[in-house]
């Protein structure tokens, strides 16, 4: 058991590493402008809302929906590794303690969203039910519970089934979680009866692990599924070395390239066009900041708050672009050509324009129900713009 307790020990001190090496980068200066200033006008009109909700307002199934969907998603963190399927085999008899300290690193990086609902929900209750503090704080502490069984029960079906049909698993946490929150929320302790039942269904699964092999081509396939996805998100903030991004033609979009005249300055030009509608990193990181700057630009009735986030994301977006579309890789075909050093930078630059300005009109379309929703394309193109010019 000691020796499962120094695998896991090592493994997630390396783990936390590997996270926080890459998370710097994500959560720099201007994310963290732009999370404040969402949470503020987020907030304002939350309470803004809350005074004139009206009293027959379902609060309680929509926070029973949204959180009990949420709680489902519990996918195990092992950070089992290839080579484990051979190594760790002698000391398979072990491995039940391994796996505890696995579900429990689980559960506390996933209890905290869902608890952060449930409190940021709490005014709602007050406003529109008669709940007690004590009762709602209680709901607090019995949805950190259900997230426990979740957590667990995912994990012994996945260890059963070989994660086969674990949309079936999910959805039947689903209808148990979401009736125990509502219950709780309606008719008090009656909840509890939909929580004995997610602890039998449990135990049910648990009790047929103690027959079944350890599924470690599963966990495997689990954990690096895991680590490139977040492998991925990072690669929008910075150079992940060992991540190698998939490219697709996009056919919808070869109408771009007639832009482009066939003349021989506008080879880097076509080339860099060609990269960024094919490369799925480059391509979907634009489409992604565009459309959360086109959500919050949509919902946020503050012009201030609007133009500081938009402008924000606008930021993000050409400074990430530019540092990604300039990375020189070892060989380019266009090296073999006399061509200036400088048309790569020009048709990046370029590029970028044309971005901003599909950008601005996006925003400024879903904002224009909001006040002074004309200042929002000044302000993205504004900002692009200079970053163009003042990055190096």
């Amino acid at each position: 058991m000691n020796n499962m307790h120094n695998v896991w020990a090592k493994r997630f001190e390396h783990y936390i590493g590997e996270v926080m090496k890459y998370m710097r980068f994500v959560f720099t200066g201007h994310i963290a402008i732009v999370l404040v200033f969402i949470a503020g006008a987020g907030g304002y009109q939350y309470s803004e809302w809350l005074k004139v909700v009206p009293t027959d307002f379902p609060a309680e199934w929509i926070i029973a929906i949204m959180i009990g969907a949420l709680l489902a998603f519990s996918r195990p963190v092992t950070l089992i590794k290839e080579p484990d399927q051979v190594y760790l085999l002698p000391l398979e008899s072990q491995m039940p303690g391994y796996f505890k300290k696995a579900m429990n690193w689980t559960f506390w990086s996933q209890v905290l969203v869902p608890v952060a609902l449930c409190i940021i929900a709490i005014p709602l209750l007050k406003a529109v039910t008669e709940l007690s503090a004590a009762e709602i704080w209680m709901n607090v502490l019995f949805i950190a519970i259900l997230k426990w069984f979740n957590v667990r029960g995912e994990f012994y079906y996945r260890y059963v089934n070989r994660g086969h049909s674990i949309g079936l698993d999910r959805v039947v946490r689903i209808v148990i979680s979401i009736l125990a929150i509502q219950m709780m929320l309606t008719n008090g302790l009656i909840g509890i009866v939909f929580l004995i039942m997610l602890g039998f269904y449990n135990f049910t699964l648990q009790k047929r692990t103690q027959n079944n092999p350890v599924p470690y081509e599963h966990f495997i396939r689990l954990e690096q599924n895991r680590m490139m996805s977040f492998y991925r998100f990072a690669n929008y903030f910075t150079d992940v070395p060992h991540l190698k991004g998939s490219v697709k033609r996009r056919a919808w979009l070869d109408i771009a390239y007639k832009a482009i005249s066939f003349k021989k300055e506008n080879t880097q030009a076509f080339l860099i066009y060609r990269t960024f509608i094919r490369t799925d990193d480059h391509f979907y990181l634009w489409v992604r900041l565009t459309v959360i700057s086109a959500i919050i630009a949509m919902f946020i009735t503050i012009p201030f708050v609007t133009w500081i986030v938009v402008g924000a994301l606008a930021f993000a977006t050409t400074l990430q672009l530019k540092y990604a579309l300039m990375s020189a890789g070892d060989f380019r075909m266009d090296m073999l050509y006399p061509i200036p050093k400088d048309t790569r930078k020009q048709a990046v630059a370029k590029l970028l324009r044309q971005l901003s300005i599909v950008q601005a009109i996006i925003v400024t379309l879903c904002a224009v129900m909001q006040p002074q929703f004309y200042i929002i394309p000044v302000v993205i193109i504004g900002v692009s713009e200079l970053t163009i010019r003042m990055s190096k």
